[in-house]
């Protein structure tokens, strides 16, 4: 099992690596607050929320006109499942390819304890805080 501080380092390096994707890869969010999410990770760049009024058809038809690539981060509850199926195979469908291996490692990092997007930061801190005093 991972120490704090371990958990802490790897989410830090995938949410590095996925600040790095952004660049030319567009990150697919549920919504508003998961962009708030990201942003206070660090993760600034082209991040789209799905929650705008469009059927998943329809964003995954727009998406594929402006990307050849997409990385699915809903939240790991039931629906997030749901909805990352439905934009893997409305994407893919669209000539997208579709990196899901951000999401599952997000999702194995913070086990149990975070089911979505917008928990995440308040997880990192909380990882932060007992490495912290792990260290001390």
């Amino acid at each position: 099992m991972l120490t704090p501080e371990e958990r802490l380092e790897q989410l830090e390096k995938v949410l590095g690596e996925l600040e790095e994707l952004s660049a030319d890869t567009p990150i697919v969010v549920e919504g508003a607050r998961d962009i708030a999410a990201l942003r206070r990770l660090g993760v600034v760049r082209n991040v789209l929320a799905l929650n705008k009024g469009k059927s998943v058809i329809a964003f995954c038809e727009e998406l594929s006109r402006r990307s050849s690539r997409a990385i699915i981060l809903t939240d790991w509850d039931r629906r997030g499942g749901q909805l990352a199926r439905m934009l893997k195979e409305g994407l893919e469908s669209n000539g997208v390819k579709v990196n899901e291996r951000i999401r599952t490692q997000i999702v194995i990092l913070s086990k149990k304890e975070v089911k979505d997007m917008e928990s995440l930061p308040t997880f990192v801190e909380r990882l932060q805080s007992m490495a912290a005093s792990q260290r001390s």
